[in-house]
């Protein structure tokens, strides 16, 4: 039996010399020395006990070493469960703890923290810091280059994306082999990537877009990236001369439509720039256009089920949609309430069916039998419609999911730390258009009866318990909220409340 994953992605580039990775610093690693660096990883792992099947926690920033991480446990069969770098140590005791993590990896920074958390639920914490020092490389130091590669079945799992709903509790969706590879596989076909290809990489990597789509996509066309540790202006327009391609959230091309540097002939070498994580407004599509000559393409998927949706390469890319679904993608618009289809350019709830579904939810049977059909159809949670060209477009969240510079955030998270305030009779989280970001995040209050609100002393709270990027950008109190006739809280009317917040 095969690796399908490691097959794939890794194990056919041993010994190719070319380089893989283009770093900032000037320096590249090549694809042989990037397998060489994973194999040592892979040795160190079961050095410490992992076998196929356990789980690997790794909140650890970006760096040519944490993603040789991945593909040690690729090669190894460990489960990879890649944690935002903002989690604070209260939201990395559920990870750890729900997904059995037999290994934490983090920096030595957030090792205090981490360590009674990682010994209460029998996790080895070992440290990987930016610079590729750290316990782990230095046991990794002195293992063999060379590791035999574990055999997986296609339907084996590879990783585990972890994903709130609005109970506020986390899921951790299953994706196996075969998920990866396959919507890998499309994805390259269906944008063009070759080996020629040097994709300008400023993504995280802790998230569907910057490993399971740019890095897996440039992995299986055997191209190469420009690895920039997070978004930096001066270094995204210094590299670029030397990019074909870039993946961003619209944030990217929002920053660099505001800077003068940013011109039609830095970007006249440039193949492709993708956009996805967070809608882009039609205003950026034009602008960009203007500016560049080059028309986005904007794509949709979520963290169960990579990429679902694309603009085509070639023919129109309409500004507003999301395209057609990729090749060996079903999706349909349905009635939330019958699961019947509705006829095009009707409103309703997106699912959506094919090799890149994920197998349901760790540990959640009943959440995953709520979500996933028995025919294979996942409701995304989406709503959206098909027009009478079979463009998809997202018109807006059933989960009142907030997507901030492309960062998932789920309002019940943040409800339930303003609820258990001292004064605080009812919360609200809603996401208000912000121009940089997509949304942004507001916060508002009703305070019990005779009680004084200190919106500052409250945010403080929010800052020790929530990442930097679920945090809101601001706090209202307010007297009462809307509700309908039923009592039921009215988001909507919230929403267009507050919708100038950041205009």
């Amino acid at each position: 039996m095969a690796n399908l994953l490691y097959d794939t992605l890794f194990g056919r580039h041993a010994g190719k010399i070319t380089p893989f990775l283009h770093l900032p610093d000037g320096s590249t690693l090549t694809h042989d020395a990037f397998l060489r660096m994973a194999s040592r990883y892979a040795h160190a792992m079961t050095a410490l006990g992992l076998i196929a099947g356990d789980r690997l926690a790794a909140q650890i920033e970006k760096s040519p070493e944490a993603l040789a991480v991945y593909a040690a446990c690729a090669q190894s069969g460990v489960i990879f469960l890649p944690l935002n770098t903002g989690y604070t140590a209260s939201e990395l005791d559920y990870f750890i703890g729900n997904s059995g993590a037999k290994l934490v990896l983090a920096t030595d920074r957030a090792a205090a923290a981490l360590t009674p958390i990682a010994a209460a639920y029998g996790s080895t914490l070992r440290t990987l810091n930016p610079d590729g020092t750290g316990s782990f490389p230095e046991l990794a130091k002195t293992q063999s280059e060379a590791f035999e590669t574990v055999s997986r079945a296609p339907d084996d799992l590879a990783a585990f994306l972890y994903t709130s709903g609005t109970t506020g509790r986390s899921k951790g969706a299953m994706l196996t082999q075969a998920n990866l590879v396959s919507n890998a596989q499309t994805l390259a076909d269906y944008w063009r990537f070759t080996d020629a290809d040097v994709l300008l990489h400023a993504l995280p990597i802790f998230h569907t877009h910057g490993l399971f789509v740019a890095s897996n996509v440039t992995l299986i066309a055997g191209g190469s990236m420009i690895f920039l540790p997070k978004l930096d202006m001066d270094q995204m327009i210094g590299f670029m001369p030397q990019a074909t391609t870039m993946m961003g959230v619209p944030t990217f091309y929002t920053r660099l439509l505001d800077d003068a540097r940013f011109t039609a002939e830095l970007t006249a070498h440039m193949r492709l720039f993708v956009s996805g994580s967070a809608p882009l407004l039609a205003e950026t599509h034009v602008r960009f256009e203007e500016r560049t000559g080059h028309r986005i393409l904007e794509r949709y998927g979520m963290t169960e089920t990579n990429m679902n949706t694309s603009n085509p390469y070639d023919g129109e890319r309409r500004a507003g949609t999301v395209g057609f679904p990729l090749p060996g993608v079903e999706l349909k618009v349905t009635d939330p309430a019958t699961g019947d289809t509705v006829p095009d350019g009707e409103i309703g709830q997106i699912e959506v069916r094919g090799p890149n579904v994920f197998k349901g939810y760790w540990q959640m049977p009943e959440k995953t039998a709520e979500e996933l059909r028995a025919d294979g159809f996942f409701i995304t949670g989406d709503l959206g419609l098909i027009d009478a060209d079979g463009y998809v477009t997202i018109v807006g969240r059933n989960k009142d999911l907030i997507i901030s510079g492309g960062y998932n955030i789920y309002p019940k998270e943040i409800e339930l730390i303003l609820d258990d305030q001292p004064g605080v009779m009812e919360s609200a989280v809603i996401g208000v258009p912000h121009p940089d970001f997509g949304e942004s995040v507001v916060g508002l209050l009703v305070a019990e009866p005779n009680a004084t609100l200190s919106t500052e002393v409250i945010m403080a709270v929010l800052g020790e318990q929530l990442a930097r990027f679920k945090q809101p950008k601001k706090l209202v109190v307010m007297p009462e909220f809307p509700r309908n006739t039923m009592g039921k809280l009215q988001k909507n009317i919230l929403r267009d409340q507050f919708a100038d917040t950041f205009s």
